[in-house]
């Protein structure tokens, strides 16, 4: 049987660029991704650039549009609520059991990946920040030893990411994202099941709060360049 582990796929790759630029904000809501245009600025074939979209579009990150192409989705409110809530009630349990049933290892997991957040923000480095963030609470998940509970917050996770790099792009928001992460590790330090739980939650409506400024900011300005448009 053939164990060897193969070299990365050129679409992998290309997956991984586009991906980090999305949540980066270099492509934002409601751009178009032209395909000349990013074969040339990638250095990839056609091929393997609709194959890289077709797995971006499986995450929820970017739309095939009829007649105009792949474009980075605008999330409306509506369905961003959605998203924070389903957080709200995963996240909130899986803190709750992470607190009750974590190995040492896993609290370790959590504590480095706090630290390297922090060091995130006092640097000013948003991918840092939202490395660390999954790094955090894939420790956390682990821990919580609900398999299912991971597996659907899993299926959230690029758009999860997205709302967090808007959330977090609120001036300050950061800082205080330190600190309800810190309060959500110490009560899993602790063993406090109940207070883990209460600490998850308020990051994840805190969170929301921050991002639903951040994407009435962004509908307000598309909206005003679409009346210059108009008007011009």
């Amino acid at each position: 049987m053939e164990l060897r582990v193969s070299i990365q796929s050129v679409h992998q790759q290309t997956a991984e660029k586009l991906r980090a630029a999305i949540l980066a904000g270099v492509f934002r809501p409601g751009d178009r991704l032209i395909e000349a245009d990013l074969c040339g600025r990638l250095g990839i074939s056609r091929p393997s650039l609709r194959e890289a979209l077709r797995s971006l579009e499986a995450e929820g990150l970017i739309v095939i549009v009829p007649n105009r192409g792949p474009q980075v989705p605008v999330l409306t409110w509506a369905q961003a609520e959605e998203i924070y809530r389903v957080r709200a009630l995963l996240e909130g349990e899986a803190a709750a059991l992470c607190a009750r049933c974590a190995t040492e290892a896993d609290r370790q997991s959590m504590r480095s990946a706090l630290q390297a957040f922090e060091r995130a923000v006092q640097t000013g480095d948003p991918a840092s920040r939202l490395s660390a963030t999954a790094d955090f609470y894939r420790a956390m998940l682990r821990g919580s030893g609900n398999a299912l509970i991971e597996e659907l917050l899993q299926r959230l996770v690029a758009r999860i990411n997205f709302l967090r790099a808007q959330s977090m792009s609120r001036a300050g928001r950061a800082k205080f994202s330190a600190k309800e992460m810190r309060a959500i590790y110490l009560a899993i330090a602790k063993g406090d099941s109940r207070a883990a739980r209460k600490a998850a939650q308020a990051h994840v409506k805190n969170a929301e709060e921050a991002a639903r400024d951040i994407l009435a900011g962004d509908a307000a300005q598309t909206n005003g360049a679409r009346s210059r448009k108009l008007s011009a």
